[in-house]
């Protein structure tokens, strides 16, 4: 995964693609931090992890420029978060969330919103890679809220 992303940015380097550099210098910066953090190589897993994070902390950034309507930082963001998506594998659809989600009820049988940690803790070892795990919080919360 890192080979891949090393090799991406020397192919923005020689196409000129100032806007993919940037973006791809963040990320590897990013990696090399999480890798001096954990004092370790990152395996797959890992870089995808720090990908999503990237991609969650743009999403949030979004999200405060439409309150103060600034078009033109919204377009570039979105720009940058395509780029990191090529790295993640394709996210689950709603359906498939639902399903993941409906397998760990039935596995868990949470009887309030006391489960919410174990439900999560669950799903996040199953689906944490290629779902939105916000979305996927939301959801479960609102299950848990009619659980009677």
């Amino acid at each position: 995964m890192q080979e891949k992303i090393s090799n991406d940015l020397k192919e923005a380097m020689k196409s000129g693609d100032k806007f993919k550099l940037s973006v791809l210098r963040m990320l590897k910066s990013a990696l090399q931090l999480e890798a001096i953090k954990e004092k370790k190589e990152l395996s797959d897993e890992e870089v995808m992890g720090v990908i999503k994070r990237n991609v969650k902390q743009r999403k949030d950034s979004i999200a405060e420029f439409e309150k103060y309507n600034k078009q033109e930082e919204i377009v570039n963001l979105e720009k940058e978060i395509e780029i990191l998506k090529a790295y993640l594998p394709e996210e689950l659809s709603e359906e498939q969330i639902d399903e993941e989600i409906s397998k760990v009820f039935e596995e868990v049988k949470p009887a309030s919103m006391k489960d919410m940690g174990k439900m999560m803790k669950m799903l996040t070892e199953k689906i944490g890679t290629v779902a939105d795990m916000s979305l996927v919080s939301k959801k479960v919360k609102d299950r848990l809220m009619n659980v009677k």
